[in-house]
């Protein structure tokens, strides 16, 4: 696993929010800001992956009559 892989979203949304702000205020020469950019889009891709799967977690749940959550059934059952 890479060192992004192993951030949890919050972490990873911090240092592509920094790095973004970095590249929006020319604070990088080129050959740097060519690196940021390139972090920042492993970054926004690992952010979006984490997304993706909490959202897939919250799709899971089950809801009884009425209204309660009761378990949750595999992605796969839906």
């Amino acid at each position: 696993m890479t060192e992004i892989e192993n951030m949890s979203f919050e972490e990873a949304m911090r240092e592509l929010e920094a790095t973004v702000g970095k590249l929006e205020h020319g604070e990088a020469s080129l050959e740097e800001s060519i690196k940021l950019y390139e972090r920042g889009a492993l970054l926004r891709a690992h952010c979006d992956k984490v997304l993706r799967a909490a959202e897939e977690r919250v799709e899971k749940i089950t809801l009884a009559a009425n209204g309660q959550p009761v378990g949750t059934v595999p992605v796969e059952g839906l």
